[in-house]
């Protein structure tokens, strides 16, 4: 598990100029990937195995796993906007198709504070809302495009937690392993 830093892409290889995992200052054994992703724009907890069955087991059988994610959104939070990414939305997903999210647990939380620490240059001088955001899929930029479905930009998304696998206090760009016996019983594989 690592925390991907902010303005990383998941990968180890790309064919165009960009920070790639391989800039961690970690020895990654061979033929290691990631399993899912998080956007250049995304942070915090990313998986890595060298296992090629985990990713069929996490992502693709029938049973799902709980994804939470801390996202800092533009503007405050009406009730009616935070019951709509409750109880679901239209969003559009790859391909141009629309797509009904079905329901997932969404609360407004506090700031995460010095925790999760990035350097911004701008002001928080227009109103925000951190909200903890938990689902059993994780579409093409689904969290995003919900909250943008719901009248707000998303600022910040930092996955936290997949399962019972918690990012914790783990800083960005740091690795922690995992025996594989621990690895499956967290996941609930």
């Amino acid at each position: 598990m690592i925390n991907k830093p902010y303005d990383m892409v998941s990968q180890f290889i790309s064919d165009h100029e960009t920070v790639l995992l391989g800039a961690i200052d970690f020895e990654f054994p061979q033929g290691i990937h990631a399993i899912g992703r998080l956007d250049k724009n995304s942070e915090g907890l990313l998986l890595l195995t060298t296992n090629k069955k985990i990713t069929k087991l996490l992502f693709n059988s029938g049973i799902r796993h709980n994804r939470t994610y801390l996202v800092k959104v533009k503007y405050q939070v009406t009730p009616e906007n935070l019951q709509r990414l409750r109880t679901g939305l239209n969003i559009q997903i790859k391909g141009g198709l629309n797509y009904r999210t079905p329901p997932c647990d969404v609360h407004i939380v506090q700031p995460p504070g010095n925790l999760f620490p990035l350097p911004d240059p701008r002001p928080d001088y227009l109103p925000f809302t951190w909200l903890e955001i938990t689902l059993t899929e994780g579409r093409y930029h689904q969290v995003r495009k919900m909250v943008l479905a719901a009248g707000h930009r998303c600022q910040r998304l930092i996955r936290i937690s997949i399962e019972n696998m918690l990012l914790g206090d783990l800083q960005p760009g740091e690795v922690k392993e995992f025996s594989e016996e621990e690895f499956f019983s967290l996941l609930k594989l």
